[in-house]
């Protein structure tokens, strides 16, 4: 049996590769200046990739669970590394639509299969720890900006803006391939393990992924996630101008705040899916969108930089956690077996909810010609998570 924490690097490793998507905000200027596009044609490369990302993570989950760990993980690699390559051609030839085609179509998929490739196995590694197993691997989804932001923006001013994917290929390759090939599941056991000392009760029942969505808890946590997804991505995609407008905040400041967040983002990711196995990840669930729901509503009424700032913070953790939690919360239900694919089917949510996000914030703002009424939606919808999230409380047990 291998190391269980070197899996679990090379777990990070993946997703420390593929989360430099979340760094695409660096490069938007420098690519409009090439190729002589608009902000909002820029943008919906990014939009692609994550729309990509959940449908490809949705449609393949099964075949990932397949092929193994190992296969999957370097398939990631060559659609995720292959869409970098095309994007320095797409932007050396000015073409608008081979970029949406390389980064956003052939990349999203290499992000899919990458982002739930590491995840069931690291939690067959981690039986009874499930929450910190897959926020270890998720947190450096969350952590990869922090380090792809600055190395892109060095990049770029050193060497151009197409060697700068080009050597980004060259550089995730060897990441990718390297942790792909230390990947493979442990021996089997007994996954109906449970810990006493743990709240959590696991399912002795392991669910396909068309099994489970033939139970309403499926449905259940894919509308949670939405939601949570949804209203999160469209505050952090304004986060910056919505500070500056709410509480007078100085660009150099709210472009401080947006650093804090790529931070709290990642930490967020493991300190929430650590606490989750042992408070349950029922209880976690209903505390992430009681707090939620409250925080929404408070950041419309404050003018207060530092107030402002704090909720946004928390509002942070929760998001990152939300995606953590997820793959423990469905292991949790319905086993590890198949994680892969019904954790991928969920996924798709995250696809749906990286278009919804941004453009229902911008529709209601510019119903309102302010952020005060969107807030105040995402707040109710909120609520409306709440209830769902305490119906699986109740029943969560699907024996």
């Amino acid at each position: 049996m291998k190391n269980k924490w070197l899996i679990a690097l090379a777990a990070v490793g993946i997703h420390m590769s593929i989360g430099s998507v979340y760094a695409w905000s660096v490069l938007t200027k420098p690519i409009m200046e090439a190729m002589n596009i608009s902000l909002q044609e820029t943008t919906w490369t990014f939009s692609l990739a994550i729309l990509f990302l959940g449908f490809s993570a949705g449609f393949l989950g099964s075949i990932v669970e397949k092929m193994g760990p190992r296969k999957s993980g370097l398939l990631s690699m060559l659609f995720f590394c292959s869409g970098l390559v095309g994007t320095a051609y797409a932007i050396h030839v000015q073409s608008l639509t081979l970029l949406y085609v390389f980064y956003g179509g052939i990349g999203g998929i290499g992000l899919g299969i990458g982002y739930i490739t590491p995840v069931s196995t690291l939690v067959k590694y981690f039986p009874h720890a499930r929450g910190f197993a897959t926020g270890l691997a998720i947190m450096g989804f969350g952590f990869a900006s922090l380090i792809a932001a600055p190395l892109m923006q060095k990049l770029v001013a050193t060497f151009g803006l197409e060697q700068n994917f080009l050597l980004l290929a060259g550089v995730y390759s060897v990441v990718m391939i390297a942790s792909s090939l230390y990947l493979s599941p442990p021996p089997e056991t007994d996954v109906s393990a449970e810990k006493k000392d743990v709240k959590i009760t696991y399912t002795k029942k392991q669910y396909s992924a068309n099994e489970a969505m033939f139970t309403w808890q499926f449905y259940a946590l894919w509308f949670i996630f939405f939601i949570n997804i949804t209203c999160g991505i469209a505050l952090l995609a304004v986060a910056s101008p919505m500070a500056q407008e709410i509480t007078q905040m100085t660009p150099t400041v709210a472009a401080s705040m947006v650093g804090i967040i790529g931070l709290l983002n990642g930490f967020g990711r493991i300190l929430w899916s650590s606490l989750s196995d042992f408070i349950g990840r029922q209880n976690t669930y209903v505390a992430f969108f009681a707090i939620e729901l409250v925080a929404f509503f408070a950041i419309a009424h404050t003018t207060n930089q530092y107030v402002f700032m704090a909720i946004l913070m928390v509002i942070v953790t929760c998001y990152g956690g939300g995606f953590s939690c997820m793959p423990a919360y469905i292991s949790d239900l319905f086993g590890t077996k198949y994680l892969s694919s019904i954790h991928g089917r969920i996924l798709s949510a995250w696809g749906w909810a990286g278009i919804a996000g941004p453009i229902f914030l911008a529709m209601l703002r510019g119903m309102t010609e302010g952020y005060t009424t969107s807030l105040h939606v995402f707040s109710a919808l909120f609520a409306v998570n709440l209830l769902v999230a305490l119906a699986l409380k109740l029943k969560s047990n699907l024996d």
